[in-house]
C-alpha cells in the first residue's frame, strides 16, 4: 500500500510565479527518485500564495529516508525552501 506524502505549501507574497518555474524543475529531480509513483501541485483558489503538494511514494521510507538523505533533496531544497514563508508541515497518509 502506497503513502501520500501531504505539505502545505505557503509562500512569501509576490513569488508565485517563479516558484512555479522553479517547481517544474525540481519535479523532474522528484520523479527520478526510487520510491516515487506520482504528484501533483495544486494553487489555493482563496489564497493565492498557498499551494498543496501531494506526493504518492511506495514506503514512508523512500521519502524519509530515501528522498530527504540524498543529494537530489539538496538541490530540490535550494530550487524550493527559500519562496515559504513558514516552513511548510508535512504529514503522510494512507488509505484505510
Amino acid at each position: 500500500m502506497s503513502i501520500l506524502e501531504v505539505a502545505i505549501l505557503d509562500l512569501k507574497p509576490g513569488v508565485a510565479v517563479e516558484f512555479e518555474a522553479a517547481f517544474a524543475v525540481a519535479s523532474k529531480i522528484i520523479m527520478a527518485m526510487p520510491g516515487y509513483i506520482s504528484h501533483e501541485l495544486q494553487h489555493c483558489v482563496e489564497n493565492r500564495d498557498r499551494y498543496i503538494l501531494l506526493v504518492r511514494w511506495e514506503h514512508l521510507e523512500d521519502h524519509t529516508i530515501g528522498f530527504r538523505g540524498s543529494l537530489e533533496y539538496q538541490q530540490w531544497r535550494s530550487l524550493l525552501h527559500h519562496f515559504y514563508d513558514p516552513f511548510p508541515t508535512v504529514e503522510h497518509y494512507e488509505i484505510v
